[in-house]
């Protein structure tokens, strides 16, 4: 071969290898070393909440911090009141939401998700004594409470109409749960993995919940602002991750053991 010809065959070699790692690396979600802001409202149990040192945790933080390890990116947890998450995205205050958040056609509209990372269902919290199977029997209690611009609020709105005076709306389902410890609701609407951690640890008080079949199967996922790819590519192959390697159930099962 003639040194001519040698050198521009090994030129077009090296060329097409740079080319192709270039490639690959596009492929491959870059977040290495990167700080993202995560905001939650961090009154949710079991998927966050604070202990008794103020001290953020919950599933949720369990699985963003392992989202983390599988990216190769790092963390900074804000807990902020509910209905300030999603302004607080939207003004690019936060990077992402990771607080039980139900995707929904409305919120999609102004804000993109990740892959559904958990599925739950409404149910209603009913206390010792009271009793209903349809919702025929909801719509015939005085008051029935939800947490404002969650989920259950919506449910509830959907059943009895969003201005029904015999909704009650709280800000925190803490606040929620102590109305109906209370009697100041006959029963409240919210997520069921949070009413039966609820109810878990408040085995003697007699509460059950129930299911009706009006109440749609939701999903939780991670949000980020809208159009931002980047960080929804590397949500995702983080999340794929985690679910491959036993993470994802790992969490899961220190959170939701039955």
């Amino acid at each position: 071969m003639k040194m001519k010809t040698w050198l521009a065959t090994a030129c077009a070699v090296l060329v097409l290898a740079a080319c192709g790692h270039q490639e690959t690396a596009q492929q491959q979600p870059a977040a290495e070393g990167k700080v993202y802001r995560v905001a939650l409202n961090a009154e949710f149990a079991p998927f966050e909440w604070m202990n008794e040192n103020q001290e953020i945790y919950g599933f949720d933080i369990d699985l963003m911090n392992a989202l983390a390890e599988a990216g190769g990116f790092k963390v900074e947890f804000q807990h902020k009141p509910w209905d300030s998450l999603f302004p607080a995205l939207a003004q690019g205050d936060v990077d992402m939401l990771i607080s039980a958040v139900t995707i929904t056609d409305e919120r999609k509209a102004t804000m993109d998700f990740t892959e559904p990372y958990y599925t739950i269902t409404q149910v209603v919290l009913l206390p010792k004594g009271k009793h209903i199977q349809s919702v025929d029997d909801l719509q015939k209690l005085s008051k029935v409470g939800v947490v404002t611009g969650q989920t259950g609020d919506f449910a509830a709105g959907k059943i009895l109409g969003e201005t029904n005076p015999k909704i009650a709306r709280f800000e925190t389902v803490a606040l929620l749960t102590k109305e109906v410890e209370n009697g100041g609701v006959d029963a409240a609407i919210s997520d069921s993995a949070v009413i039966a951690e609820y109810i878990k640890n408040n085995s003697d008080k007699g509460f059950t919940m129930i299911k009706l079949d009006d109440f749609d199967v939701e999903n939780y996922g991670i949000a980020v602002r809208k159009g931002d790819k980047a960080t929804l590519d590397v949500l995702n192959a983080a999340l794929k991750t985690v679910r491959e390697n036993g993470k994802y159930h790992e969490v899961e099962g220190k959170y939701f053991a039955q």
